[in-house]
């Protein structure tokens, strides 16, 4: 094979591999049929899939802008203590808009108990939704790729990637998120297929084969690393 030809030939696998995705992605189907698909062709995670059972991907009960609002103020909070601070800042917004965010003072803020940085935090995302940096309207979401809406969202003073990873799979239930940089779904995937913990540039190579349902994959990681570690169902996971 000349070089000419190898290299049309490497073009060629590559066109069929997009083409492949392409075709997995415009087949829409939920978590739950994702996983059954992913147990078909995988047979550790059929085994994951008879002990776990179904993924839990629950309807998201706020709009998108109350939470990212919930996700800043619980970050790095005890449960209890979180839903008290939130709680508070609900009720000094009365609504949880961009505009009533913005209305408040850094100072009202830290009456409901946000540290200095996440009223910080809060008001940049506000403004940023408000001058269109950062589109939260669903159907315009829709049109955006996963890659493009983590790049906005860490343009946020206190979302990083993952949070912005989180936001994807919980809130807008994107099935082909894979958190590489998540500590439980790295350990879960060395404990589920009996490897070393991966690094997570290895952990991205290895999630490959699973596209476009890596979220429901990245689930099961976690619930392997919760069985390991002998904890219940987590808030990712519960």
């Amino acid at each position: 094979m000349t070089a000419d030809q190898a290299e049309q030939s490497d073009q060629s696998d590559q066109s069929a591999k997009a083409s492949a995705r392409a075709k997995a992605k415009a087949k829409k189907v939920g978590p739950e049929e994702a996983a059954r698909i992913l147990a078909e062709r995988d047979p550790v995670i059929a085994g994951l899939f008879d002990e776990f059972g179904l993924p839990a991907f629950h309807i998201p009960r706020d709009g998108n802008f109350p939470a990212l609002v919930r996700s800043v103020t619980y970050q790095q909070l005890a449960g209890a203590a979180a839903r008290a601070i939130h709680g508070r800042l609900v009720t000094a917004l009365g609504e949880v808009t961009p505009e009533r965010m913005m209305a408040l003072t850094t100072e009202e803020l830290r009456a409901a108990g946000l540290s200095g940085r996440k009223a910080e935090s809060l008001r940049d995302l506000a403004g940023k939704v408000l001058d269109g940096t950062i589109e939260l309207d669903s159907r315009r979401l829709a049109r955006q790729s996963d890659e493009d809406i983590v790049a906005r969202l860490s343009t946020v003073k206190g979302i990083g990637k993952w949070s912005a990873e989180m936001f994807l799979m919980f809130q807008l239930r994107r099935l082909d998120v894979w958190p590489t940089g998540d500590l439980g779904v790295r350990r879960g995937y060395g404990l589920a297929w009996g490897i070393p913990m991966p690094t997570p540039k290895q952990l991205d190579a290895l999630g490959e084969p699973y596209h476009p349902y890596r979220t429901v994959v990245a689930w099961f990681c976690w619930r392997a690393a919760e069985r390991a570690a002998g904890t219940g169902p987590s808030a990712v996971t519960a």
